[in-house]
């Protein structure tokens, strides 16, 4: 129990709470402030609920509170009788029926907002049954229940979406991005707007560039819409086939078959479709809907923890031991050891489960059989595309064997001819490795006889100034290309700058004409921004001043109302006076004694007799303890006089009893010296 307080104080302490309660203020927290701390956690919750209780009857506090722990699924300890005491309890605002609740609410608090959240929209309002034959109100209840399922439907893609991953900053980030992009994009499409402007016939461009788009457009639907076609062509093909195969199969069946077998095979699958729908399916049916039901059932419920999960253990263990016992005890009592039913009952039952195993074997079989036909049609489809017919039988079957044996004896002769290429490759690239071996050889020879004559290096400078030589006629002749392009360039680059100038003259003359206008329009706009600066400023004003008279209204509003709440209180308390005085004055006057004996004045006269009497018969017996008070002092201070006599006699016995014991010792002790 103190950990459960200890718990409620932590949290109440914290957001959105903000009390500042010890273990000790909680505890002395009286009925009306456990019933309104009771309330401002329910109004949490379920903002609905934040009210104050004193504003309303206590029956009234009392059912609203109920029907939201009904809603919230709060289960209250005990049996139907404790539910009454559970009731009285929230009522008057007991702390062992309000802790309770407190810890339960504060430990789901997340959970508990969502679920009476999900409240306000899926507790379907119960309409009687003669209301509904109405078809105005049957059409509005059936939208109802359709709005319901819809809301379903997108609360649980909102809780979809809100576990995905995707977070808000994350979307944010994103738009803003895109965002960034999308001025990019615009100031792009701005400046390449400017630079077409200045081209000849741009507008007619632009309409040939839109033209051709809209024709690439059509191009990939067309494509799209032949590929769609050739997709169905290829399922139209597909379901040809396999129709074929049927009709063959049908056709060996009736060749094969008589009448008669035919009718059996018919007979043997009505049997067994019948077996399936009457027996099977039926049975399968219901043991789904059963484990539907009981996981609806589980799902509804609330979460249950590991000591609740263990208690349904040991009641499902229980109940299955006394399933057993009961079992064995109708076997022993009602099926003899001599009894033959219970042979055939167990043959019955063997019988049973060989048919359903057997059924199972052959609906698995035909499953199977299903898709090694549709396997079947798979690879004859993927041989009609890598042959580009269908599958080769009899006589050109053979006629393909020979022709893939001449193919085959031609691949050999090939592979004899590769065979030897890259042995003669082998023996040319050994004589490149020798040769170049020799040139090194000759190479080093020629640098020794360079090194005796002096002229080491000669070799090597020649083939560099050859080298270089080359290169620099071939930087020659590119420079001499590199110049003429570039005086071409440059009379085309002037031709195209006096075109330019030549096509740019008038639109110059416009833009000065539109730089005066947007001179004269950005005067306006700030006269006009000015006008508007000053009328927004006096609205502003006027809306502050309507707004302070909104709200002292709104005030005296709120006073007012709360004066009427007071005065109609005290009226209905007046009222409910006045009718008790009513009654009283009613039931006193009344000739009949029964009535008048109910009055209040008659109890209250009763009740004043009763201790009256009560206060004579005290004040009798307080007068004999008076009288009799000094002569039982007397008795007692004699009794304990005695007591003292006789405890300082018992003392002395015991000592004289000692001393005697004491004495037969020693003179024992004086004998046995005498003796020695």
């Amino acid at each position: 129990m103190s950990d459960q307080m200890q718990f409620i104080v932590e949290k109440l302490n914290q957001e959105p709470f903000r009390k500042s309660y010890n273990l000790i203020t909680f505890d002395s927290l009286e009925s009306v402030q456990l019933l309104q701390l009771l309330n401002d956690v329910l109004g949490e919750i379920d903002p609905k609920h934040i009210v104050d209780i004193r504003e309303e009857l206590p029956e009234q506090t009392a059912k609203r509170m109920l029907t939201l722990l009904s809603i919230l699924k709060y289960k209250p300890p005990g049996s139907v009788s404790d539910l009454s005491a559970f009731r009285q309890g929230l009522v008057t605002g007991s702390k062992p029926v309000i802790h309770p609740v407190l810890h339960w609410l504060l430990q789901r608090t997340n959970e508990l907002k969502k679920r009476a959240y999900l409240a306000r929209f899926l507790v379907k309002l119960e309409v009687p049954v003669e209301f509904l034959q109405d078809d105005t109100v049957a059409d509005v209840n059936k939208q109802y229940e359709e709005l319901m399922e819809a809301f379903k439907n997108l609360h649980k893609e909102c809780e979809q979406l809100k576990t995905s991953g995707f977070s808000t900053a994350e979307i944010r980030r994103d738009i803003s991005a895109m965002e960034e992009e999308k001025d990019q994009l615009i100031k792009r499409v701005e400046r390449l707007k400017k630079r077409v402007e200045t081209v000849q016939n741009h507008q007619r461009m632009l309409e040939i560039a839109r033209q051709l788009r809209l024709e690439k457009e059509r191009e990939e639907s067309l494509a799209q819409q032949k590929q769609e076609q050739k997709n169905q062509l290829f399922h139209a093909e597909q379901r040809l086939q396999r129709a074929q195969l049927q009709l063959k199969e049908m056709h060996h069946a009736v060749v094969d078959s008589k009448p008669e077998s035919l009718m059996k095979k018919l007979e043997e699958e009505i049997n067994f479709n019948s077996y399936l729908t009457t027996e099977k399916v039926p049975r399968e049916l219901e043991s789904k809907k059963k484990s539907v039901y009981f996981l609806q059932k589980t799902v509804g419920e609330p979460a249950l923890s590991r000591s609740d999960l263990n208690v349904l253990e040991m009641k499902i263990n229980e109940v299955n031991a006394q399933i057993n016992q009961l079992i064995e005890k109708r076997m022993s009592k009602y099926e003899p050891i001599d009894s033959k039913f219970s042979m055939y009952r167990q043959q019955a039952s063997i019988i049973s489960r060989k048919k359903e195993a057997k059924a199972e074997e052959l609906q698995a079989a035909k499953e199977e059989m299903s898709s090694v036909e549709r396997q079947m049609l798979q690879k004859t489809n993927q041989a009609q595309e890598l042959e580009g017919s269908e599958v080769l039988k009899g006589d050109e079957f053979k006629h393909y064997v020979n022709k893939l044996r001449s193919k085959n004896t031609f691949y050999k002769k090939k592979r004899l001819e590769i065979a030897e290429i890259t042995a003669e490759y082998g023996i040319l690239q050994r004589t490149e490795e020798l040769l170049k071996q020799r040139h090194e050889a000759i190479q080093q020879q020629l640098q020794a006889i360079e090194d005796k004559k002096g002229i080491s290096g000669y070799s090597y400078t020649q083939e560099e100034l050859e080298r270089v030589s080359a290169v620099k006629s071939e930087m020659d002749e590119m420079k001499g290309r590199t110049l003429d392009n570039m005086s071409e360039m440059v009379k085309k680059l002037n031709t195209m700058v006096a075109e330019k100038k030549s096509s740019l003259a008038p639109v110059i003359k416009e833009l000065r004409q539109l730089r005066q206008k947007c001179q004269e329009l950005t005067q306006e706009c700030d006269e006009k921004k000015i006008q508007y600066d000053s009328c927004a400023a006096g609205l502003e004003s006027n809306r502050s001043t309507l707004e302070q008279e909104v709200k002292g209204l709104l005030e005296e509003c709120i006073q007012e109302e709360s004066n009427y709440r007071y005065v109609n209180c005290m009226k209905r308390n007046l009222e409910i006076q006045l009718q008790r005085a009513k009654e009283e004055m009613k039931m006193y006057v009344s000739p009949d004694p029964q009535e008048r004996r109910k009055a209040i004045r008659e109890q209250y006269t009763r009740m004043i007799l009763e201790q009256e009497n009560l206060g004579k018969k005290l004040r009798e017996k307080q007068k004999v303890v008076r009288e009799s008070h000094g002569p039982n002092m007397k008795q007692i201070k004699m009794w304990q006089d005695f007591e003292q006599l006789m405890e300082c006699k018992r003392e002395c016995f015991l000592k004289q009893q000692n001393q005697t014991a004491i004495g037969q010792v020693i003179q024992e002790g004086g004998k046995d010296r005498l003796v020695l």
